[in-house]
């Protein structure tokens, strides 16, 4: 059974909306494009650790339309080659309501049933399924419990509005806290499994 990654780069307050720039995603008059970047280092080398190993993504829809504009035509002899070779040869599986439109290379719409499909593929034979952005999809998975790991860069800001990681939809669960370390720009980078049922208990019991 295939595991189901999500790494995201995040706030404190738990925003993950357009880390990488002004233009990724200004939706909701979001002013703050690009926050990531004061506190980028080696640690996009271990957030990208999930991609070492072979992989599959998901995303929605604006993601989709954001990298399919950028991967593909990314030059030969630049630093991003690596990576644009992996996701350009990868299946991207992505939610959209316009399937025809899916012009990237190996691009297959999830269909009219996300959670159904994502299931499949989950109990399906294949590489590891790894989110990027996609916060509404990312809250669809949350909320039918099919996330298997979170790779989350925290970053020491709050930045009070914007797409979050967690909604309220968010079903309970709990995890466990694999790998933590601290970058030197001062993000944390947790990696954390999915791990059985919330507990609960009370200090009166001693």
């Amino acid at each position: 059974m295939r595991k189901l990654i999500v790494p995201a780069f995040i706030s404190l307050d738990g925003v993950m909306q357009a880390p990488g720039g002004p233009e990724e995603d200004s939706s909701g008059t979001f002013v703050h494009g690009g926050w990531y970047w004061p506190y980028a280092d080696d640690s996009e080398e271990e957030m990208g650790g999930v991609f070492t190993r072979p992989f599959e993504l998901l995303l929605g829809r604006r993601t989709y339309d954001i990298f399919a504009a950028y991967w593909p035509h990314v030059p030969a002899d630049a630093p991003q080659r690596g990576i644009a070779d992996l996701f350009n040869g990868t299946a991207k599986h992505v939610a959209t309501h316009h399937p025809d439109t899916l012009g990237w290379q190996h691009s297959h719409a999830l269909g009219p049933d996300i959670v159904a499909t994502v299931r499949g593929l989950k109990r399906s034979d294949g590489p590891d399924l790894v989110t990027q952005g996609s916060s509404e999809l990312v809250h669809q998975l949350l909320a039918t419990d099919l996330v298997d790991e979170l790779l989350l860069l925290v970053c020491p800001i709050l930045l009070g509005r914007g797409k979050r990681l967690f909604d309220e939809r968010a079903q309970a669960a709990a995890f466990r806290l694999e790998t933590s370390r601290t970058t030197p720009t001062g993000a944390l980078v947790n990696r954390y499994v999915r791990e059985g049922e919330v507990r609960t208990g009370s200090f009166e019991q001693g």
